[in-house]
């Protein structure tokens, strides 16, 4: 008869009545005990813990965004792309989580829809504050969180921050690329393309060995572009998929909302360069 194996055989510690545990670390009865659904529906779990994940993975996003941001700056570039690396691959576990979220059909969704009042994804601040530290500042978006004087003061901070493609454009200024001033200044309004800047990034582009690091730099920041259309493409296909185009729960005209946003471009020189090599 085969012994049951003792981890503590091997020296696992088995006790933690005095020290540290995963759990204790992890603080997982805060985490484990925060879902609380509203009504009796199998599928608001799902829905739950789908968005709660989601905007844990967005801190972590946000995260890596700041300090990639913050690399620049200092031109650490090294640094800089790892941190862009990261954020790509977060966003590519947000865009396999909408898998997860499309198992709930449209009569899954009615049996708890009306318990969310007017509760919607459009209000959550951590994506306001991805979509401002990319470029896409819009003070419009400020109101859903008037509120909350802390989260607004922080949204209020980041749209007098450069953004990341600002802070990339102050380094290839610093690097000897031309660029102009109003490129370089802290926007508070989507950017609009500027031929100039198609220009120094059609240099880069027919030159890369010159300019490798503006190159590769480039490169990072069309994955990432890449990555977030996708969320975005999937978020409009998961919300056409379960309630076809009815109106959001937070007021918006719902997949028609989130259909302009698809036509949004984060970096739009970077998209228009590749039509004139």
């Amino acid at each position: 008869m085969v012994e049951p194996y003792d981890p503590s055989s091997e020296g696992a510690e088995m006790s933690f009545k005095s020290q540290m545990s995963y759990g204790d670390y992890l603080h997982l009865d805060d985490i484990l005990n925060a879902q609380h659904p509203i009504s009796t529906a199998h599928d608001e779990m799902l829905f739950i813990v789908q968005h709660q994940t989601s905007e844990l993975w967005m801190k972590l996003l946000l995260h890596e965004l700041f300090c990639a941001r913050k690399f620049l700056s200092s031109d650490q570039l090294p640094q800089a792309l790892k941190s862009l690396s990261r954020v790509s691959k977060i966003l590519e576990n947000l865009n396999s989580a909408w898998d997860v979220l499309r198992t709930m059909t449209p009569s899954d969704y009615t049996k708890f829809r009306e318990s969310l009042s007017q509760s919607s994804g459009f209000q959550s601040y951590q994506y306001r504050l991805i979509e401002f530290a990319l470029g896409n500042r819009n003070e419009a978006m400020l109101g859903p969180h008037q509120h909350l004087p802390t989260i607004l003061a922080q949204l209020e901070t980041e749209l007098s921050t450069p953004s990341l493609y600002t802070e990339v454009l102050r380094y290839a200024h610093r690097a000897g690329m031309q660029i102009n001033e109003q490129a370089l200044a802290v926007q508070r309004i989507p950017r609009s393309s500027d031929e100039t800047i198609v220009t120094m990034w059609h240099s880069v582009y027919l030159n890369p060995e010159s300019f490798w690091s503006l190159y590769e730099v480039a490169e990072k920041l069309i994955d990432l572009e890449d990555f977030f259309r996708r969320w975005r493409f999937n978020h409009v296909t998961t919300v056409e998929r379960i309630i076809g185009f009815k109106r959001g729960t937070g007021g918006t005209a719902g997949v028609n909302y989130l259909k302009k946003m698809l036509d949004v471009e984060l970096f739009p020189e970077l998209w228009r360069v590749r039509s004139v090599l």
